[in-house]
């Protein structure tokens, strides 16, 4: 890779930083994060120019030390008493007002982003678009992109992990930026004037180089620089891949915790433990290699700083030996020296910093462009809203393909009338629950016109419930209090719940605690807890006992009837038949 390309990546990465920052800076907390941000400026560059001071200090101080002058001695202790009470003070406050504005950052990014990947139900397109990872050449008229194309991965951790390390890396870094600049404005000057010419003669003539131990120091930390960037190089990528299999670590640990009766009840625990050790395996040989990187850089940085503890002390030695400075000006050059080293150096000593940032970056930037992808979608279902409200199920001229681009449903037209309870059929696989999806506005692969009443509801195969009181997953989404005691506790009667009446506080993990039954019921019992007109119910009783389903479909469709709807079921059990009157088939041609 040429310089030119390394530039221009170099300006892509402040693009995505730039791009990242700004919306906070622009928001509705803007004045805040300004002020804070000002605040954290000028303590840093106060704290700078207490350093100014102190190496003044050092120049009097040690002074005193080489004339026996006691009366300068305590004087000067004195003077350092309060200059290091004001920067102690600068220093205190300076952390704090940046832990603030990282928190306050974290917080409104987090919240941002997180609005985002719930906003029209982005979140689940995304997940989606990771059914396949070949087929990227399959773009639909919904205008989604093909499935596996840049779809990020483990959008918990971005959320999560990847907006703290952010916030707090571009703050810290950039400050720290700002600091070692302001720093070497401040010092350089004071070091050229202290260390005086470098006169030497080649081929009979004399040279003088005027500032000498200031060119020493730019020789020294660019030289440092270099080797820096070329021993840590790796770090980016390393960093990068690093954080994505850790992430995938994580994923599949709470995948275990959530299907823990599945694999209890398969035996198959020796496997899944072959298969997380094979993930952390990963993380494990990655994070080897990447902490052999970091020993090569870690050893290279103590040495270059070790180094440079002792270099200005060697350099003017010579004119302090032969009198031209004191001792007091050989511990300001040193000090001086010392700052302006250490200003050249912040890109040595931040290396791993910026690599891990830089990943952090990178990651956070493809979740925010999926994001803003799927925020631009335009949904290729048409929902067909009369003024009054549609007053029945229909779908005109529908067609329904999966991520793949295989057809289920081709220019279909479909009715459910109020009374015309409906029972959708068909083989496994042929696109029966996906056709719910569509009917509901969540599946992107379709186009056509849906009209859907307002006062329906969905029964989905797989219910969930929030961890929580059993009011909270019984009433969800709304908020529990919306409902009196006496009105939950009849939903749970008419859903055949007995045992969980006096369970309503109860707090608990209630997709776990129930057996499959139960929450096929606790689902149930939502329905006739919010009394809709029209319920679309997805294997919905498939758990439950014949007679069991009977009473619970003979309530549901008298429900539904007396609210001037109806009850569309998908079932592959004949038994649910009787309580439909009209029946669509679906058949693989």
């Amino acid at each position: 890779m040429n310089w030119s390309e390394k530039l221009s990546r170099f300006r892509g990465f402040l693009s995505q930083v730039w791009h990242l920052s700004l919306p906070y800076f622009r928001s509705e907390e803007r004045w805040r994060a300004r002020g804070m941000l000002a605040a954290v400026v000028m303590l840093n560059l106060g704290a700078v120019y207490m350093l100014v001071l102190l190496n003044d200090w050092n120049r009097v101080f040690y002074d005193a030390l080489q004339n026996k002058n006691q009366e300068v001695f305590w004087s000067q202790l004195g003077r350092f008493t309060y200059l290091a009470m004001i920067f102690i003070l600068i220093a205190v406050y300076r952390f704090y007002l940046t832990q603030l504005l990282q928190v306050r950052w974290r917080a409104w990014m987090t919240r941002h982003m997180m609005g985002r990947w719930l906003q029209g139900k982005a979140f689940y397109r995304m997940e989606l678009a990771r059914y396949t990872e070949t087929e990227t050449q399959i773009r639909t008229s919904t205008g989604l992109p093909a499935p596996g194309q840049h779809v990020p991965d483990n959008p918990d951790q971005r959320l999560q992990e990847d907006v703290n390390l952010f916030t707090a890396q571009t703050v810290s870094l950039s400050m720290g930026l700002l600091n070692a600049v302001v720093t070497l404005v401040s010092f350089v000057g004071i070091l050229w004037v202290l260390s005086g010419g470098f006169e030497f003669s080649l081929g009979g003539q004399s040279f003088n180089i005027p500032g000498f131990m200031v060119w020493m120091a730019l020789l020294y930390c660019g030289v440092g620089t270099l080797l820096t960037h070329y021993i840590g190089r790796p770090l980016i990528g390393l960093n990068f891949e690093q954080q994505k299999r850790e992430a995938d670590f994580r994923h599949h640990l709470m995948r275990v915790r959530e299907y823990s009766e599945s694999i209890a009840l398969d035996k198959s625990e020796s496997l899944e433990n072959r298969n997380l050790d094979t993930r952390f395996s990963a993380a494990l040989a990655n994070y080897l290699k990447l902490i052999a990187k970091q020993k090569q850089l870690v050893g290279f940085t103590n040495l270059f700083g070790q180094a440079a503890t002792v270099f200005p002390l060697i350099v003017a030695a010579p004119r302090f030996f032969s009198g031209a400075i004191q001792l007091g000006q050989l511990m300001q050059i040193a000090n001086a020296f010392d700052r302006v080293q250490s200003s050249l150096s912040w890109f040595v000593d931040n290396y791993d910093g910026l690599a891990s940032w830089r990943a952090t970056t990178e990651r956070l930037t493809s979740f925010e462009a999926a994001l803003s992808r799927q925020n631009r979608v335009q949904a290729g279902i048409e929902t067909i809203a009369p003024a009054d409200g549609p007053s029945a199920v229909e779908a005109r001229d529908l067609t329904i393909q999966l991520p793949t681009g295989v057809t289920l449903l081709q220019s279909a037209n479909l009715m459910a009338a109020p009374g015309q309870h409906t029972l959708l059929q068909g083989p496994s696989g042929s696109g029966k629950s996906t056709l719910f999806r569509t009917l509901a506005g969540i599946w992107p692969w379709a186009r056509g016109k849906v009209a859907l009443p307002h006062d329906a509801m969905f029964i989905p195969q797989r219910p969930y419930f929030p961890d929580g009181s059993l009011r909270a997953a019984l009433a969800y989404p709304e908020p529990a209090s919306q409902y009196t005691d006496d009105a939950l506790k009849d939903a749970l009667k008419q859903a055949q719940l007995p045992g969980l009446l006096e369970r309503l506080d109860e707090f608990d993990n209630w997709s776990q605690k129930l057996s499959g039954g139960e929450q096929q019921r606790l689902a149930i019992a939502r329905v006739f807890l919010k009394n809709p007109a029209w319920v679309l119910a997805d294997e919905a009783t498939s758990a439950l006992d014949v007679p069991t389903e009977a009473a619970l479909y003979e309530r549901l469709r008298a429900m539904t009837e007396q609210a001037g709807g109806a009850l569309i079921s998908i079932a592959h059990r004949p038994t649910v038949t009787p309580f439909h009157n009209n029946f669509w088939q679906m058949k693989r041609e």
